[in-house]
């Protein structure tokens, strides 16, 4: 039988806030020493009282709007409880019914379609501390416990591997846009979990779900729910029964594993958080942070496609990161050949960032920089072959186009006298590719071009190089 997939996303990301949720602690845990930045709040011991962190507000409800989503005005947080020795006061604060978003909508590509991915909530809650397994110990650092975690849940509209992958990329361009989280799945920054079930083609209603966790990268994604398709629908057309458990992803193995069987919400006993009063959103206060939104990765896509002209493509990979896209802009401002600079960014920019193992923002290259270079290559100053080389020299020191070209004499040779006579020596040489060209061989021309800009090395203006041989060979 031919069956359909019905998934949906959780994702959460730690809010780049500089103290903890519910406490002054700093939420800087990678960096420091185990069991440092903790407090009795954090550890959970008894008779403390957690304080809300209003820049963690500010960003879930920052991303909920970016996300489309209703603001309510009235929301609270709640105890959600479970026994993990991660979680010292045996419940997580979170949110159950009354989240600080909902109903909003994220638009993914599909076959060249805009196809529209619904999301049920954006809300907030307290990340636990970090598991460390040695040999047969277990070792537990607090530092991570009490850490702003904003969950981000889609609805089931998601239908393939692909689409869930799309989805991700997606949302993890927002919130980096934002600056709200950086993202880094394997650091954990970012964390997603996929619920998956099967029905057959054409049907309506929905099959068991199962949920898919560990999974610290979108091609992990995309190959656990693959996996996942697959053994259902082998369990489904061996007539079993698709239990409603949680799986984990063996990356290793490439294969789903039982964890435990499903919770469900009555599972864990959520009521009201009694130490923290309700939240209500004044209009106001979130129309401000609207206003405050910057111009989102679609937004900036289609303005790069109409005031700059570029392709579809250009202005996507261009509008991918936001460092990207700033850089671009500053270059544009310096040198406003729109289409040149983003084949210089997206060409040898992005080669040798791949053979650097860096970002964007370990250039050294500034924009008026590059747009120096670019201006030796329009003035036939250098080459454009030259230029890669400089361009390379420029990105492993931060020099200037104009002092290498300068210290290695990269000038290119433009006098037609002295290319009038290395172009009569050339044709001297070659006797039989001439002759070749002269009974109508016209590809030939390219190898006595070659032979002029070898014995230039590199040097010579290929345009005049060009028809300086026309001319000779004419004659």
């Amino acid at each position: 039988m031919d069956y359909e997939a019905v998934i949906g996303m959780e994702v959460h990301a730690q809010l780049l806030t500089e103290s903890k949720m519910f406490c002054r602690c700093s939420a800087d845990y990678a960096t420091a020493e185990p069991n440092t930045h903790v407090c009795p709040v954090c550890l959970g011991m008894p008779g403390v009282l957690p304080v809300i962190n209003q820049k963690a507000v500010e960003y879930t409800v920052m991303t909920a709007l970016a996300l489309n989503c209703q603001i309510p005005e009235f929301s609270k947080f709640d105890r959600k409880n479970y026994f993990y020795p991660d979680l010292p006061k045996g419940y997580q604060i979170s949110q159950y019914d009354l989240p600080l978003s909902r109903d909003g909508w994220l638009d993914i590509e599909d076959d060249g379609e805009a196809k529209r991915i619904g999301i049920e909530r954006v809300h907030l809650e307290e990340d636990t501390a970090k598991l460390f397994h040695l040999g047969g110990h277990s070792l537990v650092d607090f530092n991570r416990s009490g850490v702003p975690l904003m969950e981000v849940v889609s609805r089931p509209d998601i239908r393939t591997p692909e689409e869930a992958r799309q989805y991700l990329t997606k949302l993890r361009n927002i919130v980096r846009y934002l600056g709200v989280n950086s993202g880094n799945m394997e650091e954990g920054a970012m964390r997603c979990e996929a619920n998956i079930s099967l029905r057959p083609r054409g049907r309506s209603e929905l099959g068991t779900k199962v949920e898919v966790k560990n999974l610290n990268s979108f091609h992990s994604v995309k190959l656990a729910l693959e996996y996942e398709i697959e053994r259902q629908a082998e369990v489904l057309e061996a007539g079993g029964r698709i239990e409603q458990v949680t799986m984990g992803w063996d990356e290793a193995r490439g294969v789903t594993v039982v964890q435990r069987s499903k919770e469900h919400a009555h599972d864990y006993r959520y009521f009201p958080e009694p130490d923290l009063p309700p939240l209500v959103l004044s209009r106001e206060w979130v129309e401000g942070i609207k206003a405050r939104l910057p111009e989102l990765p679609d937004a900036r896509r289609t303005r790069f496609m109409e005031q700059h002209g570029l392709s579809s493509y250009d202005a996507e990979v261009l509008t991918a990161e936001k460092p990207v896209a700033d850089y671009f802009e500053s270059c544009v401002r310096a040198y406003p050949d729109a289409k040149t600079v983003a084949n210089w960014i997206t060409g040898e920019l992005f080669r040798l960032l791949k053979a650097a193992d860096a970002g964007i923002e370990a250039v050294k290259i500034a924009p008026d920089a590059l747009a120096e270079l670019l201006t030796l290559v329009e003035k036939d100053t250098i080459s454009i072959s030259i230029a890669k080389d400089v361009f390379a020299e420029m990105f492993e020191t931060g020099r200037s186009a104009a002092q290498i070209v300068e210290e290695k004499r990269l000038a290119q040779i433009s006098d037609v006298e002295e290319l009038s006579r290395i172009v009569e020596q050339v044709i001297a040489e070659n006797p039989g590719p001439v002759a070749e060209y002269l009974t109508g061989k016209e590809p030939v021309l390219r190898f006595l071009v070659g032979q002029v800009m070898k014995a230039t090395h590199g040097k010579a203006n290929p345009q005049l190089v060009n028809e300086l041989l026309q001319e000779k060979l004419k004659s």
